[in-house]
């Protein structure tokens, strides 16, 4: 059919892969880059010559700022991060806003134009260096991708921890954390957008040539991701709050776990090649590792409340196994790390440089207490199993917007051109 042109080496150079992308907060998948389109050639006989030149002059900004400034995004650092980042990706975005709605004027009512152009983006995931493919459908589809994956770098950027004015240790602020909770659902928003009105646009054949990047399970794990992340967050707030009890900080740690299971769930039997691909698997799998640790400390913590010998023999094992999980994470943070491109951890903050502390402490206390209290074969040598929470946090409803007006000027232009040709 033609469809589809998938190359192993882009003899232009276009695919970015750096060998250190510096401190990270938050796993930024590769950034997708669109290459040149020439609309003038694929739609010059169907369209008013203002309109291809408006379609043109909307992605060739996106062409031209994603390539320049894809290693100043991909490589985040603390210190330039406002400076230069920050507008960077927030110039980025609102390109994409303003070529969305003229792009989805080529597939209005299952508009046939759909198929008239060939749309190539360079992949970071995938072996292939770029995909190609005669569909709007698939340029929609990287364009909220491309959307996701800035708003995924703008939370990074405000979970870098920035040392205070009172030169004490590097902090991230509260702002900072509340509006990466809503940045966070942006993202979620645009991905659970693509997974669920974009994908089932484009056929079956289509679908099963999509780059990697852009496959089902990794736009569904990255949505989750950002949830998880966002309750990460919520999490640490409850932490830094005196209102918050001992259940609503179990909850978030429990629902967590939940969003980082289904992540990790949803990466399982995917061709995730070496670098960007496998970097992604080994983050999911560090954050799940470190839910757990979380969620059975405050589940321990709940359950030494009670009174009985078998809830202080629970407390004890959720505690102990707490701790495992927490040296785990440590490991799976360094394999993640370690893993191509190199990142760094920042400085611990938020949750985990509390239960980093909390969690050994707390497990040797308590194992020595209830060990004095009873024997040892009373006390469980399994972790309970941790209690079931319905998930809370949802993505934001991102609807793709309406068609630009342009595409209806260009009906009315159609319709007056038919009626000179009838009347001459």
């Amino acid at each position: 059919m033609g469809c589809l042109v998938s190359t192993q080496k882009d003899a232009g150079g276009n695919r970015r892969r750096p060998s250190n992308i510096g401190d990270v907060s938050v796993f930024v998948p590769g950034l997708r880059i669109p290459k040149p389109v020439d609309f003038s050639q694929s739609l010059g006989d169907h369209l008013h010559k203002s309109l291809v030149e408006r379609l043109s002059a909307l992605r060739t900004r996106i062409v031209v700022m994603a390539g320049q400034e894809a290693p100043t995004i991909t490589r985040t650092r603390r210190k330039t991060a406002t400076q230069h980042g920050g507008s960077t990706l927030g110039d980025l975005l609102h390109a994409l806003e303003d070529y969305l709605p003229v792009l989805l004027g080529l597939v209005k009512d299952g508009s046939p134009l759909q198929h008239k152009v060939q749309f190539v983006w360079v992949n970071q995931e995938d072996e292939a260096e770029e995909t190609a493919m005669y569909s709007a459908w698939y340029e929609v589809l990287s364009v909220l991708h491309l959307m996701a994956t800035l708003s995924l770098s703008q939370a990074n950027l405000l979970l870098l921890p920035r040392t205070s004015i009172d030169g004490y240790q590097p902090k991230v602020s509260e702002e900072s954390r509340r509006s990466s909770v809503d940045v966070f659902l942006k993202a979620a928003g645009y991905l659970d957008c693509a997974v669920r009105h974009v994908l089932p646009q484009l056929p079956n054949e289509l679908r099963r040539n999509l780059p990697v990047d852009l496959a089902e399970g990794v736009l569904r794990a990255l949505c989750l991701q950002a949830l998880g992340q966002g309750v990460d967050i919520q999490l640490g707030l409850a932490i830094d709050s005196t209102k918050a009890t001992l259940a609503v900080k179990r909850r978030l740690a429990c629902e967590m776990v939940k969003y980082w299971q289904q992540a990790q769930d949803n990466l399982m039997n995917l061709p995730l090649a070496n670098g960007w691909g496998e970097k992604h698997r080994l983050f999911v799998k560090w954050k799940y590792i470190e839910a757990k640790a979380a969620a059975y400390y405050y589940h321990g913590l709940i359950l030494d409340e009670g009174n009985t010998e078998k809830s202080h023999g629970m407390a004890v094992a959720a505690l102990q196994a707490a701790d495992e999980y927490l040296k785990e994470s440590k490991k799976a943070c360094e394999a993640f790390n370690s893993s191509v491109p190199v990142s760094r951890n920042p400085p611990l903050w938020g949750t985990m440089k509390y239960l980093s502390e909390k969690i050994p402490k707390d497990t040797s206390s308590k194992v020595r207490i209830n060990r004095d209290l009873y024997s040892h074969e009373k006390i469980m040598e399994t972790a309970p199993t941790l209690p079931d929470f319905a998930l809370a946090l949802k993505p934001d409803e991102y609807q793709l917007p309406t068609v630009d007006a342009s595409w209806n000027e260009e009906a009315t232009k159609k319709v007056q051109l038919s009626s000179n040709k009838s009347r001459g």
